[in-house]
Protein backbone atom coordinates (compact mmCIF):
# COMPACT_ATOMS: atom_id res chain seq x y z
CA UNK A 1 0.00 0.00 0.00
CA UNK A 2 3.01 2.44 0.68
CA UNK A 3 4.46 1.82 -2.27
CA UNK A 4 1.29 2.66 -4.54
CA UNK A 5 0.99 5.91 -2.79
CA UNK A 6 4.16 6.96 -3.21
CA UNK A 7 4.27 5.94 -7.03
CA UNK A 8 0.80 8.38 -7.63
CA UNK A 9 2.60 11.01 -5.36
CA UNK A 10 5.47 10.70 -8.29
CA UNK A 11 3.15 10.66 -11.26
CA UNK A 12 0.96 13.55 -10.04
CA UNK A 13 4.80 15.67 -9.26
CA UNK A 14 5.46 14.85 -13.21
CA UNK A 15 2.63 15.85 -14.80
CA UNK A 16 2.62 19.35 -12.88
CA UNK A 17 6.51 19.92 -13.60
CA UNK A 18 5.49 18.90 -17.26
CA UNK A 19 4.71 21.50 -18.95
CA UNK A 20 1.07 21.01 -21.45
CA UNK A 21 1.94 20.48 -24.81
CA UNK A 22 -0.73 22.92 -27.26
CA UNK A 23 -2.13 21.09 -30.63
CA UNK A 24 -0.39 22.36 -33.18
CA UNK A 25 -2.80 24.12 -35.69
CA UNK A 26 -1.82 24.27 -39.87
CA UNK A 27 -2.84 26.79 -41.92
CA UNK A 28 -4.21 27.06 -45.36
CA UNK A 29 -1.17 28.83 -46.05
CA UNK A 30 1.26 26.16 -45.16
CA UNK A 31 -0.61 23.85 -47.62
CA UNK A 32 0.31 25.80 -50.20
CA UNK A 33 3.41 25.35 -52.26
CA UNK A 34 5.85 28.78 -52.44
CA UNK A 35 5.70 29.70 -55.94
CA UNK A 36 8.50 29.72 -57.65
CA UNK A 37 8.81 32.48 -60.66
CA UNK A 38 9.08 31.23 -64.24
CA UNK A 39 11.88 32.96 -65.90
CA UNK A 40 11.43 33.15 -69.24
CA UNK A 41 14.53 31.83 -71.94
CA UNK A 42 15.39 34.64 -74.60
CA UNK A 43 15.02 32.37 -77.29
CA UNK A 44 10.58 32.44 -76.03
CA UNK A 45 11.22 36.12 -75.87
CA UNK A 46 12.61 35.84 -79.60
CA UNK A 47 10.35 33.68 -80.95
CA UNK A 48 7.20 35.65 -79.17
CA UNK A 49 8.52 39.11 -80.55
CA UNK A 50 9.41 37.42 -84.22
CA UNK A 51 5.03 36.41 -84.50
CA UNK A 52 4.08 39.48 -83.40
CA UNK A 53 6.10 40.89 -85.93
CA UNK A 54 5.03 38.51 -88.82
CA UNK A 55 1.43 39.24 -87.83
CA UNK A 56 1.86 43.25 -88.09
CA UNK A 57 3.79 42.71 -91.34
CA UNK A 58 1.29 40.57 -93.09
CA UNK A 59 -1.00 43.91 -93.18
CA UNK A 60 2.02 45.24 -95.40
CA UNK A 61 1.74 42.18 -98.41
CA UNK A 62 -1.14 42.15 -100.52
CA UNK A 63 -4.07 40.60 -99.65
CA UNK A 64 -4.65 37.53 -102.29
CA UNK A 65 -0.91 36.71 -102.18
CA UNK A 66 -1.13 36.50 -98.41
CA UNK A 67 -4.47 34.22 -98.69
CA UNK A 68 -2.77 31.97 -101.06
CA UNK A 69 0.39 31.69 -99.39
CA UNK A 70 -1.85 30.62 -96.23
CA UNK A 71 -3.72 28.19 -98.03
CA UNK A 72 -1.10 26.57 -100.11
CA UNK A 73 1.84 26.14 -97.51
CA UNK A 74 0.72 23.44 -95.69
CA UNK A 75 -0.80 21.57 -99.02
CA UNK A 76 2.61 21.79 -101.07
CA UNK A 77 4.48 21.05 -97.50
CA UNK A 78 2.27 18.13 -96.64
CA UNK A 79 2.23 20.38 -92.89
CA UNK A 80 6.50 20.62 -92.94
CA UNK A 81 7.47 16.98 -94.00
CA UNK A 82 8.92 17.29 -97.39
CA UNK A 83 10.25 15.00 -99.83
CA UNK A 84 12.45 15.09 -103.03
CA UNK A 85 9.61 16.18 -105.12
CA UNK A 86 7.50 18.84 -102.64
CA UNK A 87 10.56 20.29 -101.77
CA UNK A 88 11.20 21.80 -104.92
CA UNK A 89 7.20 22.54 -105.59
CA UNK A 90 7.71 24.59 -102.35
CA UNK A 91 10.18 26.81 -103.39
CA UNK A 92 8.54 27.34 -106.72
CA UNK A 93 5.69 28.57 -105.03
CA UNK A 94 7.42 31.02 -102.46
CA UNK A 95 9.53 32.20 -105.89
CA UNK A 96 5.80 32.66 -107.75
CA UNK A 97 3.86 34.44 -104.88
CA UNK A 98 7.74 36.23 -104.73
CA UNK A 99 7.02 37.69 -107.76
CA UNK A 100 3.43 38.80 -107.13
CA UNK A 101 4.43 40.45 -104.12
CA UNK A 102 6.74 42.54 -106.38
CA UNK A 103 4.14 42.82 -109.48
CA UNK A 104 1.51 44.11 -107.63
CA UNK A 105 3.04 47.26 -106.66
CA UNK A 106 3.11 48.42 -110.10
CA UNK A 107 -0.83 47.93 -110.39
CA UNK A 108 -2.68 51.01 -109.90
CA UNK A 109 -6.75 51.92 -110.09
CA UNK A 110 -8.08 54.84 -111.07
CA UNK A 111 -11.94 56.46 -111.23
CA UNK A 112 -13.60 57.37 -114.60
CA UNK A 113 -15.83 60.32 -114.94
CA UNK A 114 -19.11 57.88 -114.58
CA UNK A 115 -17.17 56.90 -110.81
CA UNK A 116 -16.36 53.19 -112.17
CA UNK A 117 -13.02 52.32 -111.27
CA UNK A 118 -10.83 50.37 -113.53
CA UNK A 119 -7.48 48.73 -112.93
CA UNK A 120 -3.93 48.77 -114.68
CA UNK A 121 -0.30 48.16 -114.22
CA UNK A 122 2.38 50.95 -114.70
CA UNK A 123 4.71 51.60 -117.76
CA UNK A 124 7.52 53.59 -118.53
CA UNK A 125 5.13 55.56 -120.68
CA UNK A 126 1.90 55.87 -118.18
CA UNK A 127 -0.74 53.33 -117.05
CA UNK A 128 -2.05 50.70 -119.21
CA UNK A 129 -5.51 49.70 -118.52
CA UNK A 130 -6.38 45.95 -118.82
CA UNK A 131 -10.39 46.36 -117.97
CA UNK A 132 -11.11 49.73 -119.95
CA UNK A 133 -13.60 48.63 -122.52
CA UNK A 134 -13.01 51.20 -125.53
CA UNK A 135 -16.44 51.85 -126.20
CA UNK A 136 -17.64 53.58 -122.96
CA UNK A 137 -17.88 57.17 -123.24
CA UNK A 138 -16.67 57.99 -119.83
CA UNK A 139 -13.95 60.37 -119.62
CA UNK A 140 -10.68 59.42 -117.71
CA UNK A 141 -7.49 61.36 -115.96
CA UNK A 142 -4.08 61.83 -117.58
CA UNK A 143 -2.36 58.60 -117.51
CA UNK A 144 1.00 59.53 -118.11
CA UNK A 145 0.92 60.42 -114.60
CA UNK A 146 0.81 57.43 -113.53
CA UNK A 147 3.74 56.11 -115.05
CA UNK A 148 6.67 53.84 -113.48
CA UNK A 149 8.68 55.61 -110.48
CA UNK A 150 11.85 54.52 -108.60
CA UNK A 151 9.60 54.22 -105.73
CA UNK A 152 7.54 51.71 -107.28
CA UNK A 153 10.57 49.69 -107.88
CA UNK A 154 11.95 50.69 -104.03
CA UNK A 155 8.06 49.55 -102.94
CA UNK A 156 8.30 45.72 -104.71
CA UNK A 157 11.44 45.34 -103.41
CA UNK A 158 10.86 46.17 -99.99
CA UNK A 159 7.98 44.04 -100.47
CA UNK A 160 9.16 41.11 -101.45
CA UNK A 161 11.94 41.11 -98.77
CA UNK A 162 8.39 41.66 -95.65
CA UNK A 163 6.95 38.06 -97.56
CA UNK A 164 10.74 36.42 -96.62
CA UNK A 165 10.43 37.54 -93.49
CA UNK A 166 7.40 36.14 -92.93
CA UNK A 167 7.82 33.19 -94.97
CA UNK A 168 10.82 32.47 -92.36
CA UNK A 169 8.74 32.68 -89.52
CA UNK A 170 6.33 30.04 -91.04
CA UNK A 171 6.82 26.72 -89.54
CA UNK A 172 5.86 24.38 -92.05
CA UNK A 173 8.52 26.37 -94.68
CA UNK A 174 11.30 25.85 -92.22
CA UNK A 175 10.27 22.61 -91.29
CA UNK A 176 10.65 21.25 -95.21
CA UNK A 177 13.86 22.86 -95.82
CA UNK A 178 15.58 22.40 -92.23
CA UNK A 179 13.47 19.95 -90.58
CA UNK A 180 16.46 19.69 -87.73
CA UNK A 181 18.37 23.51 -87.26
CA UNK A 182 21.20 23.97 -86.10
CA UNK A 183 21.24 26.67 -83.30
CA UNK A 184 23.42 29.00 -85.45
CA UNK A 185 20.94 28.60 -87.49
CA UNK A 186 17.81 28.72 -85.38
CA UNK A 187 19.33 32.02 -83.87
CA UNK A 188 19.38 33.20 -87.61
CA UNK A 189 15.89 32.27 -88.21
CA UNK A 190 15.17 34.35 -85.17
CA UNK A 191 17.01 37.16 -85.46
CA UNK A 192 17.01 38.46 -89.20
CA UNK A 193 13.34 38.40 -89.65
CA UNK A 194 12.13 40.52 -87.08
CA UNK A 195 15.22 42.87 -88.23
CA UNK A 196 14.44 42.18 -90.92
CA UNK A 197 10.47 43.39 -90.81
CA UNK A 198 11.65 46.40 -88.63
CA UNK A 199 13.59 48.15 -91.09
CA UNK A 200 11.29 47.22 -93.79
CA UNK A 201 7.70 48.76 -91.80
CA UNK A 202 10.08 51.83 -91.33
CA UNK A 203 10.88 52.39 -94.50
CA UNK A 204 7.84 52.00 -95.30
CA UNK A 205 6.45 54.93 -93.23
CA UNK A 206 9.35 57.19 -94.09
CA UNK A 207 8.43 56.57 -98.43
CA UNK A 208 4.91 55.62 -98.20
CA UNK A 209 2.82 54.87 -101.54
CA UNK A 210 0.11 56.83 -103.42
CA UNK A 211 -1.08 53.55 -105.84
CA UNK A 212 -3.60 51.65 -105.45
CA UNK A 213 -3.19 47.91 -106.15
CA UNK A 214 -5.72 45.34 -107.24
CA UNK A 215 -7.83 45.20 -104.21
CA UNK A 216 -7.06 47.96 -102.95
CA UNK A 217 -9.98 50.99 -102.01
CA UNK A 218 -9.61 53.85 -104.17
CA UNK A 219 -10.29 57.43 -102.61
CA UNK A 220 -12.26 60.48 -104.27
CA UNK A 221 -9.54 62.29 -104.54
CA UNK A 222 -7.26 59.50 -106.37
Amino acid sequence: MQTEKVLRKRSIKDSEGSPATEPTILSDDDDKEPLIPKASSSSQQIISQGLASAANLANLLPTGTLMAFQLLVPIFTTNGSCDSVTRPLTMLLLILLSLSCFFICFTDSIKSSDGRVYHGIATPNGMWLFDYPADTGSSLPDLSKKKVRPLDIVHGVLTVLVFVSVALRDRNVVSCFDPQPKHETQEVLDIVPVGLGVICGLLFMVFPTTRHGIGYPVTSGK
